[in-house]
């Protein structure tokens, strides 16, 4: 059984920062990517960032050039780091891991338990 484990977040000014980190822990054999998510209340969950094995990391548009997303891979940890924060930003953060599963023979996507961020004055 895999579990991802988050930590960080919390509220913060617009303009300020945050740092958010996920570690995954329990039976893996491959991780083929590892990325955030987020749903802000009334809204569909989105992808924000997103790190491929061996690839480069991809962004939403609205992130761009604001946060960046990192790995350990030695550890199983991905890493966002949010700066220049909006409002807009305001949402639950989830961490997802794609992990190719050697019982099933396919590739499972496994999920944080969610960490709030707010920003706001």
């Amino acid at each position: 059984q895999v579990q991802l484990v988050e930590s960080g977040g919390g509220r913060v000014q617009p303009g300020g920062s945050l740092g958010l980190s996920c570690a995954a822990s329990g039976v893996i054999f491959s991780i083929k990517a590892m990325g955030w998510y987020r749903q802000a209340p009334g809204k569909q969950r989105e992808l924000v960032a997103a790190f491929p094995t061996g690839g480069s990391p991809t962004y939403a548009d609205s992130v761009k050039g604001r946060f960046a997303v990192s790995r350990d891979n030695a550890e199983n940890t991905v890493y966002l780091q949010m700066n220049s924060l909006r409002p807009a930003d305001t949402a639950v953060y989830y961490c997802n891991a794609n992990i190719f599963d050697t019982l099933l023979q396919r590739p499972i996507n496994y999920w944080g338990q969610g960490t709030q961020v707010t920003v706001s004055l």
